[in-house]
């Protein structure tokens, strides 16, 4: 029988949540071990440019950041290992783990990090110009299509917000909307509506994204008469949602319809005694690498903080 190891931090997940919160738990002596998951590093790996994080006055590639991140926590003698957990029982103390490989282990305490991952339409030429033109982040990557005309596929909130925020970076925004309406809500539509530069395309779907090594235009069908029209664009923001990587949590923590975990007022306590949950995981609103890494810093500090007055550190 297999002898089931205990440990007494224990974060499930990687990316700029994972990484920071294994790097305050170490510091503070907790000895974590992190489990990285299917895509250590998290969105970041196929993020080629970021601009926006304090600290890369030059900018960064997103694996080279992660890099840099996964090398600090490691540094603190954080044990990171590179498979995945398929299965956990969260109720019970100590929590109790299994590996895809079939390891068992317990934790006192857990910190959740595995974050989110962007919903895509699903065509070919989308995954091959992703990072080359293709964007699930307006406001990540908006700035580098400064007075260039971009596209953006979407009707939610998110899309309205998106596309706005586009509007005033670029000098048009193609805005592709599958129905007659928008799923949005009225004060984001709007504000949609009321901006000169935004153009709407109803009853339309993508049919292709263009260019060979770079984004140069967008064919788009029109659902109704199936009449299609190319666009000349150089950027195409895919903003159709995204879907928390929580599954394997559903029966045992609070969380929205959609995924997201809930947590307890301005921490990152969950429902379950113990248990912390960080960045996409749990933050439907900002989803940025900086956010995420703050709330990496507060699942830390909170799990400390729960282990010192449960006596289990």
């Amino acid at each position: 029988m297999n002898q089931i190891e205990h440990v007494k931090c224990l974060i499930i997940g990687s990316g700029p949540a994972g990484y920071t919160a294994a790097i305050y738990a170490s510091r503070a002596g907790l000895k974590p071990v992190m489990y990285t998951g299917l895509q250590p590093g998290g969105q970041l790996m196929i993020t080629n440019d970021v601009e926006n994080y304090p600290g890369y006055p030059e900018g960064v590639m997103g694996p080279k950041m992660m890099e840099d991140f996964r090398l600090q926590a490691a540094r603190f003698g954080t044990d990171i290992r590179y498979t995945l957990i398929s299965e956990v029982k969260l109720d019970q103390t100590p929590k109790w783990v299994k590996t895809d490989d079939g390891k068992e282990l317990t934790a006192d305490a857990i910190i959740i990090a595995t974050g989110a991952s962007a919903k895509w339409l699903g065509i070919e030429s989308e995954q091959r110009l992703n990072g080359f033109g293709v964007s699930a982040c307006a406001v990540c990557d908006g700035y580098f299509f400064r007075q260039q005309e971009v596209a953006i596929v979407g009707a939610g909130d998110t899309a309205a917000e998106e596309a706005t925020y586009l509007s005033k970076l670029c000098s048009k925004v193609h805005m592709i909307v599958r129905r007659d309406e928008m799923r949005a809500s009225k004060v984001m539509q709007e504000r949609v509506f009321n901006t000169p530069n935004i153009q709407i395309y109803w009853n339309s779907e993508t049919d292709e994204i263009l260019g060979d090594t770079a984004v140069t235009g967008v064919r788009i069908k029109n659902t109704q008469t199936g009449e299609k029209t190319e666009i000349p664009i150089t950027g195409f923001f895919v903003a159709i949602g995204h879907k928390p990587n929580t599954d394997i949590f559903k029966g045992q923590l609070i969380m929205d319809e959609t995924g997201y975990i809930h947590t307890e007022g301005k921490s990152t306590r969950t429902n379950l005694s113990g248990v912390f949950a960080c960045g996409d995981a749990q933050d439907h609103v900002y989803r940025q690498a900086v956010t995420a890494a703050g709330t990496g810093c507060m699942a830390a500090l909170d799990a400390e903080r729960w282990l010192v007055e449960n006596k289990l550190a």
